[in-house]
């Protein structure tokens, strides 16, 4: 045929000579690509060799930047190391590390559940109100009962403007009493470096609802800047921070009408402070006069509750009333805390860790794991949830809603080993107290041992299991520190401790930070 004549004898033999071109040349790119490496590790040596010359047998106080790189070639000639480069470096670490058994094992399932939780799930949005939501999310379960309500809500706006009055009023006392001290003192750059946070522990709650009492959400509902507090914070931050250092001149004047000058500049101060608050939040109802609440039952019938803040808030120290609608009384919890730190079975307070002047400090029953976590059970099986404070950010999900030591494998993706103990995390700042939440179940073992436990958040119903979240037990030992329970829930030697003169802790401990 005319195609297939017309096709030269010589082009096979001229395709095989190409293709012998081609392997030649790959070899050689592979040897330019192995001398071009070898001779980076050369160059990289006598950088080393150069940086080191006149520091032999000492110890480096510097980066050494050829080291660093010899380092980097070091790591990336491992296969693994380029694998975890292409995952790590492409998506949240946390993520890509997280064990699938560890979230198999964490369900949502428990043999030992309060009767009733509250509803609906809160949500703090973007404030650090946590602490105030646990408190009234405890609160409201014996309200609920009480006049019947399927979903009820305190009002954490309420009580959230008169810890910000108290607190301010609060840290101009204490700058007052501090005068004497050079401005950075320790304790004086303490108080100056947080005036009036969001945060707030127990005794605080304790503290504003004796004082205030309580309303219901529909009362007095979040503003916008209860919700997004942080502008406000700044500007009282500013204006704290302002006043703090006028009343030091003030106090320290030497002038015979110095008192005279501080009580007039505190006061215009505090009213500078309230017109903020007032502006920003709203208009709070009187904690005596006597409010209108209207609501309807789960049998749809419209019920009208008429009561003063206070005498609302009276429900909850009726320990008789309280016992019988699966309640407790706010002023006999008290806070067990596990400080591995500190001496156990030891009272430990604060220095200077309060909101109202006058009334409570933050103090804290020290005991080891198995006395806190038996005090939180019992709570539990007598149908009453437990306010609790921990380290949330630590190795936990807040999609998925779990919390577990075992969920997140740094030390494989990384290959780093973690070990610091829970007493460590403590004194090298690396763990505290940041958020605070509620347990209302716990699943147990055969044997009575706790295994993992149901926490109510208070970050909406997109968090978690529709809010709730699951928390393991080893997870509960290494990152909680705080459970608060009633003295029936712990031992009569427990409740002793309660008479102790307590240890008294700077405010710049880790026990002083505010969830």
């Amino acid at each position: 045929m005319g195609g297939a004549e017309s096709v030269p004898r010589e082009r096979p033999q001229q395709r095989s000579s190409r293709m012998d071109l081609l392997a030649l040349q790959e070899k050689y790119d592979a040897f330019r690509i192995t001398e071009d490496r070898e001779t980076d590790s050369m160059i990289v040596e006598r950088n080393i060799q150069y940086e080191n010359r006149d520091h032999i047998g000492q110890r480096q106080t510097h980066v050494s930047g050829a080291k660093t790189e010899a380092l980097i070639h070091t790591i990336l000639q491992d296969p693994k190391n380029r694998l975890a480069l292409s995952a790590l470096s492409t998506a949240n670490p946390a993520t890509v590390l997280e064990k699938p058994a560890a979230i198999l094992k964490d369900t949502q399932t428990f043999n030992v559940a309060i009767p009733f939780e509250g509803a609906p799930i809160t949500n703090q949005r973007s404030s650090g109100r946590c602490w105030i939501f646990a408190a009234t999310n405890v609160f409201r379960v014996a309200i609920m009962k009480k006049y019947d309500i399927e979903k009820f809500e305190l009002s954490q706006a309420y009580l959230f403007f008169w810890d910000k009055v108290e607190k301010s009023n609060f840290f101009l006392e204490s700058i007052l009493e501090t005068a004497d001290l050079p401005v950075d003192d320790r304790l004086v750059a303490t108080l100056m470096s947080q005036p009036v946070s969001d945060g707030g522990q127990w005794s605080m709650i304790q503290n504003l609802v004796d004082k205030y009492g309580l309303v219901p959400q529909t009362l007095y509902p979040d503003s916008f800047n209860a919700q997004n507090s942080a502008v406000m914070d700044r500007l009282l931050t500013t204006k704290l921070r302002e006043d703090a250092l006028r009343l030091r001149a003030l106090k320290n004047s030497g002038s015979s009408t110095a008192a005279t000058s501080v009580a007039a500049a505190k006061e215009q101060m505090m009213q500078d402070i309230v017109r903020i608050l007032t502006l920003t939040l709203g208009r709070p109802p009187s904690s005596y006069t006597k409010f209108t609440w209207e609501f309807y039952d789960k049998a749809h019938k419209l019920k009208t509750v008429k009561v003063s803040p206070k005498e609302f808030a009276g429900g909850l120290n009726d320990t008789h009333g309280l016992r019988a609608l699966g309640g407790t009384d706010v002023h006999s919890l008290f806070s067990l805390v596990n400080d591995p730190r500190n001496e156990y079975n030891r009272l430990l307070t604060v220095d200077f860790l309060t909101n109202v002047s006058g009334g409570e400090y933050v103090t804290y029953v020290n005991v080891d794991k198995p006395v806190w976590k038996k005090g939180a059970i019992e709570m539990l099986k007598k149908g009453w949830p437990v306010f609790f404070g921990s380290d949330v950010g630590k190795f936990s999900d807040s999609k998925l809603g779990i919390m577990d030591p075992d969920l997140v494998d740094y030390e494989l993706g990384f290959n780093v080993k973690l070990g610091m103990s829970k007493a460590e995390r403590l004194t090298a700042g690396e763990s505290a107290m940041t958020h605070a939440m509620v347990l209302t179940a716990v699943h147990l073992s055969p044997s009575g041992e706790p295994i993992r436990w149901r926490v109510e958040n208070s970050w909406s119903e997109n968090a978690g299991t529709e809010g709730y979240f699951v928390m393991s037990d080893k997870w509960m030992d290494e990152f909680c520190y705080q459970v608060v329970v009633d003295p029936s829930c712990v031992s009569q030697e427990v409740r002793d401790i309660l008479k102790q003169d307590p240890k008294v802790l700077p405010l710049w401990d880790p026990m002083g930070v505010l969830a």
